[in-house]
């Protein structure tokens, strides 16, 4: 068995009159991702997580902000196509431990949520998705809520 491991990072501005998506749900909130897709940071670092695991290039590589065809695109779409990419070099997912970084607002209650609808998405154990967030305290664009990242790992196997 051949295992690797991948890491994933990625910012999004944060503005208002914007919808704000974490790990495939829809979280209220006066600001949101500012895009090309919907703006979901979580998703978008576990693609590149995954991706870069299975030495496959990157997100932007596989799914580039200058298409049309991802203009407002659910992030779960690009989060399948990815597990179908590194399927098809035969890999299969062990497990994510990911942390969003946000200053407001408060995640731990949506948590559960976005683990089972990432679960589904990548056909994965929820127990595999290990989701958890924190504040920069004020410090840099994410403590004065100018913006949003988010970082993942991923162990992969073969």
């Amino acid at each position: 068995m051949k295992i690797r491991v991948g890491f994933g990072y990625d910012v999004h501005k944060l503005g208002e009159d914007e919808e704000l998506w974490i790990g495939g749900i829809h979280v209220p909130h006066i600001k949101g991702s500012i895009g090309h897709s919907d703006g979901d940071v979580l998703i978008h670092a576990i693609c590149d997580a995954l991706l870069g695991a299975a030495n496959m290039r990157d997100i932007g590589f596989h799914f580039p902000d200058t298409s049309a065809d991802f203009k407002g695109i659910d992030s779960k779409i690009l989060l399948k196509r990815t597990v179908s990419i590194i399927q098809e070099k035969g890999y299969s997912i062990s497990n994510i431990d990911s942390t969003i970084c946000l200053e407001k607002p408060k995640l731990k209650d949506l948590i559960p949520e976005m683990q089972s609808v990432l679960a589904k998405v990548m056909d994965i154990d929820i127990e595999d998705i290990a989701i958890k967030a924190t504040t920069t305290e004020k410090l840099g664009f994410v403590g004065t809520q100018d913006g949003i990242a988010a970082y993942a790992s991923v162990l992969i196997q073969k």
